[in-house]
């Protein structure tokens, strides 16, 4: 195993050593070096010992710099080698549903431990050895993100149709005992690992306290792409409302124990049987909001605080607002109040169903261009069309079938404008959406 440098920071420790493009580091006191969080945390201390090899010549030397402080050395990838893809066929996946003709990285599925703890991605474990088990606890990568769905060994084999599914699940009370916090996800596929196999996930993932810190339980999402594959039943109104129970009871249980709800189901159970979603306390510190877990409440609590709170100028101004049909209610609840307070603003809600993955799809994030063009064309009240950031990729210019802003301005005959997703900066951009639309009208000077 071997780190190869392709560039070498000025002045650092690095380039003061003579480490140049192309150098391969091999160890760090004796430990091998795979990737780049085995470089960052062996190269922590102020001396230590490095393993070099450079045009074919092996040397040893002994690193002396400040603790923390950087070595200065970059590699061709911020992981030091490629992302670890997915070895598994979940019933359940949803890249597998997607439609043809999307941006390609869109396909690509990964099960990274590296990216769990830099970047919250959820991991199955099935990609991992017992050594890589051991670095995580011994560099105490903490927290990291488990896709559970069930802790039936022969359940999870067959859910995600890897003959390792199940025998991994010794690794979770493991990583517990060795310190690492766990933050776990339940996908829930109806009539397989709900009901009293959900029950026994629950004991069983809650029995691994305190180190379990959250548990979000989303239900599986279908398009209509799933040609070959095993035919999930999505939830409807009384099925979600079943689960709902379920999720609850525990919740209500860890919250008279633990002081916290620990088990946090996502929106969609509450949106799809009708219920009323709990208030803000009931969230903690929205661990798992990435999850669509408290995005709803977070939003409606928000938008409704930075409207009460707004003190700038609100000039008369119209515009239209686009999202998907899970939020729908709550988007246009929002305009409400805010065209109440301030009646000199104009807002149309329009709620885009997802034509272009059918089946049981309603988030916004989900939404495409395709979809907004069919279906706000000839439909808009104004000439200023705002989309939320999370229809975007993370340049806020794509949607996911490659459709741009400038594009659909274009096929929609209006100026468009990428809006915060969060419910305070939502409610900042409608009330200053004024400013944009004089910018507009004024051009470039």
């Amino acid at each position: 195993m071997a780190l190869y440098v392709t560039s070498v920071d000025e002045n650092s420790p690095a380039q003061k050593l003579g480490i140049g493009e192309g150098c391969a580091l091999l160890a760090v006191d004796g430990h091998p070096l795979g990737d780049a969080l085995d470089y960052q945390f062996y190269t922590t201390p102020a001396r230590f010992t490095l393993e070099v090899c450079e045009n074919e010549q092996h040397r040893t030397l002994t690193v002396e710099k400040g603790e923390y402080e950087p070595l200065g050395c970059n590699f061709k990838t911020y992981l030091g080698d490629e992302k670890h893809s997915c070895a598994n066929h979940c019933m359940f996946c949803f890249i597998d549903q997607l439609p043809p003709g999307m941006r390609e990285p869109l396909y690509f599925k990964d099960d990274d431990e590296r990216l769990s703890f830099l970047f919250g991605n959820y991991i199955t474990l099935t990609n991992l050895s017992d050594r890589e088990i051991d670095r995580i606890i011994e560099m105490h990568i903490s927290p990291i993100f488990v896709s559970v769905h069930t802790t039936n060994p022969q359940l999870r084999i067959r859910m995600l149709a890897n003959k390792r599914g199940g025998e991994v699940l010794a690794y979770l009370p493991r990583l517990a005992a060795g310190g690492v916090e766990l933050n776990c996800q339940l996908v829930l596929c109806r009539g397989i690992n709900d009901g009293d196999e959900l029950r026994r996930t629950l004991d069983d993932l809650l029995a691994l306290r305190p180190q379990v810190g959250s548990i979000a339980v989303v239900p599986a999402g279908v398009t209509d792409y799933r040609k070959g594959l095993y035919k999930l039943q999505a939830y409807d109104k009384d099925s979600a409302a079943e689960t709902l129970a379920i999720l609850e009871e525990y919740s209500n249980r860890c919250r008279k124990e633990y002081g916290r709800s620990i088990v946090y189901p996502s929106d969609e159970w509450y949106l799809t049987s009708g219920r009323e979603l709990p208030p803000a306390e009931f969230y903690d510190e929205f661990a798992q909001l990435e999850d669509g877990v408290g995005m709803w409440r977070l939003y409606h609590d928000t938008f409704l605080e930075e409207l009460e709170n707004y003190r700038g100028l609100v000039l008369p101004h119209s515009m239209d607002v686009v999202t998907g049909t899970l939020a729908g209610p709550l988007i246009e609840q929002s305009a409400r109040a805010l065209m109440q307070k301030y009646p000199q603003v104009k807002i149309k809600v329009h709620q885009i169903r997802n034509e272009y993955f059918g089946g049981n799809v309603s988030v916004a994030g989900l939404v495409t261009g395709t979809d907004i063009i069919k279906q706000c064309k000839g439909n808009l009240q104004s000439d200023l069309l705002a989309v939320p950031e999370v229809m975007l990729r993370d340049e806020k210019d794509r949607f996911l079938d490659d459709i741009t802003l400038p594009q659909l301005s274009e096929a929609l005959g209006c100026r468009t404008m990428a809006i915060p997703t969060d419910g305070a900066g939502c409610c900042k951009a409608c009330l200053s959406a004024h400013k944009r639309i004089r910018r507009i009208k004024r051009g470039p000077n």
